[in-house]
């Protein structure tokens, strides 16, 4: 109120408050980290017990203007015909024709064109994710559709897709092509992103806050708490996760760096069975898990990683994103987090 009267009244338009975000972006993301270290600073951080946790959040992107890889290869299809179509007309130009003035056929053309360029864009981008995916699992283009051993041999079992083919269901999503469709609560599909929070247990500040267009957690836990190291120097003593953080390669790479919980099913239910062979750091997570320690220790994760989640949703009403592109994604949910912290600060400080 006070700037407002030595500013005659004056105040910032919403478009300049969104300039000004969009201009300074990667200050933002590093305030995020000063808020973080100040909470630290008031008492209000300990880094004992987090957890780390994800959220879907609707990407800025129309549903309506996404496109199957499928649906894709037709309307290509028909597009061409159509160009061809066109082009032939313009070429055999007669009285007729001349007697239609209200098909500019060039005009037509370059409409049709454009269109297939944008879905052309849109499937070269869509063929090279599962593409990557499958030179990650040492795929080739000549593997016959067939699993192979380290020494090239065929081990048995087939891949569902060549390699580096799409599903047809697969979408691509023209406003926000960094989203990913994922599957929400209530079971309805959408283009989103899944926004990732690591939250200390002293007073439910998010300590680190990272953004992924991928709808698995599977390799996000070494990510999270190197971002806790990051913000504040240490890694927490006691992570928490759920089994969507569950991998053998993760809790290897993880060993010795803090006391892990991380679980193997979902939670009041029994997960299968664990070769100790094969996956020997799973195994004695399992092991580790049945303790009476480990239960008590995880039965907090829900009352730590769930409420600023809520309160991010149906608090400060951040259900999507109003910015589109996975950097500006990221910038923009460092900023509502940052958010999220400062009003938990000030609530603690005034009681």
């Amino acid at each position: 109120m006070a700037f407002r009267v030595l500013g005659a009244r004056n105040f910032p338009a919403h478009r300049t408050i969104r300039d000004f975000r969009a201009l300074h972006l990667k200050e933002l993301g590093e305030l995020f980290v000063q808020v973080v270290r100040l909470a630290r600073e008031m008492g209000l951080v300990k880094l004992g017990t987090i957890t780390v946790d994800g959220t879907k959040v609707k990407a800025n992107a129309s549903r309506h203007k996404a496109m199957s890889y499928g649906h894709m290869l037709k309307a290509e299809a028909e597009l061409k015909a159509q160009i061809a179509a066109l082009l032939d007309k313009a070429k055999s130009v007669d009285e007729a024709e001349k007697n239609e003035p209200e098909l500019d056929i060039p005009a037509e053309i370059a409409r049709r064109q454009d269109r297939l360029d944008a879905i052309a864009a849109a499937r070269a981008r869509l063929e090279q994710r599962p593409r990557d995916e499958d030179i990650g699992k040492g795929r080739s283009d000549d593997d016959d559709r067939r699993p192979r051993g380290k020494d090239g041999k065929p081990k048995g079992g087939r891949y569902k897709q060549p390699f580096g083919v799409p599903e047809d269901k697969d979408q691509e999503n023209f406003t926000d092509p960094d989203s990913r469709i994922t599957k929400r609560a209530g079971g309805a599909f959408e283009a989103s992103y899944n926004g990732q929070t690591a939250v200390d247990d002293k007073a439910h500040i998010i300590v680190a806050a990272e953004l992924i267009n991928n709808a698995s957690d599977l390799q996000e836990l070494p990510t999270m708490l190197e971002a806790v190291k990051t913000n504040l120097g240490a890694y927490p003593d006691q992570p928490l996760a759920d089994a969507g953080y569950r991998s053998e390669a993760v809790l290897d790479g993880l060993a010795g760096k803090t006391e892990l919980y991380v679980a193997l099913g979902r939670e009041g239910k029994d997960h299968v069975a664990i070769n100790a062979a094969s996956l020997p750091r799973t195994a004695a997570m399992a092991h580790k898990m049945r303790t009476d320690l480990a239960r008590k220790a995880y039965g907090r994760r829900k009352r730590i990683a769930e409420p600023p989640n809520g309160w991010i949703k149906s608090i400060l009403g951040s259900r999507q994103f109003s910015l589109r592109g996975l950097h500006r994604a990221q910038a923009e949910w460092k900023l509502v987090c940052m958010a999220l912290n400062l009003r938990r600060m000030a609530t603690l400080t005034t009681r």
